[in-house]
């Protein structure tokens, strides 16, 4: 099973974006480096906007991700409510 990954900078930013991705994917783990955090997780990781507006307590545009974004992998999927990262076509 091969992973799909995310990363982003270590800041407080991303942080609750970070929450927010390790909440919905139960199966996700992040490995924190100096100035960056990557979030790897089996097959599929999904970003929920819904998720990371109840984590900061304000409307988010999932657009704002690129902005603290280093490098990720996998097929992308987004629309205005989720991005997900994922290795099926």
């Amino acid at each position: 099973m091969s992973n799909v990954f995310i990363a982003f900078q270590a800041n407080e930013e991303s942080r609750p974006i970070v929450d927010a991705i390790l909440a919905d994917n139960p199966q996700a783990t992040a490995v924190h480096s100096p100035g960056l955090v990557k979030i790897d997780c089996p097959q599929r990781l999904v970003i929920k906007r819904e998720s990371i507006e109840e984590q900061i307590g304000r409307s988010f545009d999932l657009q704002q991700l690129h902005i603290n974004l280093v490098t990720l992998s996998g097929n992308i999927d987004e629309d205005d409510d989720q991005f997900t990262l994922s290795w099926t076509h």
